[in-house]
């Protein structure tokens, strides 16, 4: 399963949601929104990224892919941990 991993810098959810998968045996590609790469690479999931109640885009967002096909959109701490228990 590939992981991808939204981020802004400065941004408190964003350090305990990485601070966590530091602690995991995940592999995950960390893109920060500051960098025009990390711009691009969001538009692939953008139809499947959660949005609060203003339409912005949810910070952190952690994508979980297998095979080119999204399984699961996460954005806290709290999230991840529940579906790695799921997955158990």
């Amino acid at each position: 399963m590939d992981y991808f991993l939204f981020t802004y810098p400065n941004c408190p959810s964003c350090q305990e949601l990485k601070e966590f998968l530091d602690k995991t045996e995940l592999e995950v590609e960390e893109y920060n929104l500051v960098a025009k790469k990390s711009k691009m690479k969001i538009r692939e999931f953008l139809s499947c990224i959660k949005r609060d109640s203003t339409g912005a885009i949810k910070i952190p967002s952690l994508i979980a892919q297998e095979s080119g096909k999204v399984e699961v959109v996460l954005n806290n701490r709290q999230e991840m941990e529940d579906w790695l228990k799921s997955k158990a």
